[in-house]
């Protein structure tokens, strides 16, 4: 009978072990009175980890000190005496608090109310949250699902980006700056389509001439109209009307032939030892003799000794235009022979400005013969330019057809577009904007 099992309700195990009399109705005073002798008897414990480990956790109960106990008699085995009884003071005082512990059951009373505190509070809160952190962990596991699907297609994006522009995608640095050589090519391609271009841009100034004919031909496509009939020509040719006898580009936004551009734009190379080299010393050269009276002071006049009655010799006029004295080239008056730089050693395609006015003005071309298509299209009586109107118009404006007009806006529209390209625009950013042209080596 002893044996068999007895069931007792959570919450009436506390009364029931008191109505039993296996505890008293006042053990928790004697819970402080161990209390206070165990706080007494952790002042002076050996170092052991498993003793560490013990004293480490918030409530230290009966159990703990039985295995503190088992600890000692390792710890403490050299001060056992020859009735097997322990002379340690350590010993001493857990066995004490062990036989508190013992005396009328308080550490059965104290494990009770742990035991009602664990099923009631402990356990519930801990499945709460396990069941928190499964949701987590559910939560984690989508988003990563999430993130691989983004990944997947920032990948898609990025390879059909890479494809757009031509671009492998392997070494991105180096393919972009590689880009850049084909740009002279794109350029001699639109060109070459410009070619196309006289017809409309001499049928739209007729046009414009006959409809208002104070507009002058300076102010009908001039840039367009420059570009198609002279190319890609430098800005200081389209600027001022003849050729430069240098060009001096500006510094390119990221060099093609450096494999590490971009890598060190943040520190300025000042050379080996971050100093200005002024020579040997750091004085000016002023001559063989700076403060001597005939060295350097004045003026050399040729050592021309004129007698007294004589005449000086007519000298021939100089021409200045040719003259090369001391390595300085006197030009000719004017612009002839001058030197291009910076922007103006642009050519217009190249040029972000000029560009951007060769764009606008085949926009303006495309936009009028769209819209000439259309009127010469209307049957209706009531068109913008009537037959009628035309009676007077050059024979090159009487004799186009809408067919012939659509021809033209066509061949504008391929212009148009062969400047318009992503890859073309990547490129003109990369060329001309070191801000971009950084951003896009270094990814």
């Amino acid at each position: 009978m002893q044996d068999l099992p007895i069931d007792i309700h959570t919450n009436k195990l506390m009364d029931w072990l008191v109505s039993r009399r296996h505890c008293e109705k006042n053990w928790q005073e004697s819970v402080l009175k161990i209390r206070e002798k165990i706080n007494h008897a952790i002042q002076d414990m050996p170092e052991h980890p498993e003793i560490v480990k013990l004293l480490s956790g918030a409530h230290i109960n009966y159990y703990h000190c039985l295995k503190i106990i088992e600890i000692l008699k390792e710890t403490e085995k050299d001060s056992k005496n020859l009735f097997g009884f322990y002379g340690s003071q350590r010993m001493k005082d857990w066995q004490e608090v062990v036989k508190m512990y013992v005396n009328k059951n308080v550490g059965l009373a104290e494990a009770s109310q742990a035991l009602v505190r664990n099923v009631n509070y402990e356990i519930p809160g801990i499945k709460k949250q396990i069941a928190k952190l499964e949701q987590a962990q559910t939560d984690c596991d989508k988003r990563e699902q999430d993130y691989i699907r983004n990944a997947k297609s920032m990948r898609d994006q990025y390879d059909a980006s890479c494809r757009q522009l031509g671009l492998q995608g392997h070494k991105l640095k180096t393919e972009i700056l590689h880009l850049l050589d084909e740009l002279p090519q794109v350029y001699a391609q639109v060109v070459e389509k410009a070619q196309a271009l006289r017809e409309p841009i001499a049928y739209y100034r007729a046009f414009v001439k006959f409809v208002n004919p104070s507009v002058a031909d300076d102010q009908l496509l001039p840039t367009l109209h420059y570009f198609v009939e002279n190319g890609d020509v430098t800005t200081y040719q389209w600027r001022y009307g003849e050729p430069p006898l240098r060009v001096e580009p500006p510094p390119a936004a990221v060099d093609p032939t450096d494999e590490a551009a971009g890598a060190d734009d943040d520190q300025i190379d000042f050379g080996d030892d971050g100093g200005i080299d002024f020579g040997d010393s750091a004085e000016i050269d002023f001559g063989d003799d700076a403060a001597g009276g005939d060295a350097g002071g004045d003026i050399d006049w040729g050592g021309i000794e004129v007698e007294e009655g004589s005449e000086v010799p007519a000298q021939e006029p100089v021409d200045l235009t040719a003259v090369e004295v001391a390595g300085i080239t006197v030009e000719h008056s004017g612009l002839e022979g001058g030197v291009a730089r910076d922007t103006e050693a642009l050519s217009l395609l190249d040029n972000p400005h000029t560009r951007t006015v060769i764009v606008n003005e085949l926009m303006e071309l495309e936009t009028f013969l769209m819209q000439r298509a259309v009127e010469m299209s209307d049957s209706r009586e009531d068109g913008m330019v009537s037959m009628s109107q035309m009676q007077g118009a050059p024979q090159s404006v009487q004799l186009q057809t809408a067919d012939a007009v659509r021809v033209m806006q066509s061949e504008t529209r391929q212009v148009l577009d062969s400047l318009r390209t992503v890859k073309l625009q990547h490129l003109f950013l990369v060329k001309s904007s070191p801000r971009y042209g950084r951003r896009e080596t270094l990814c």
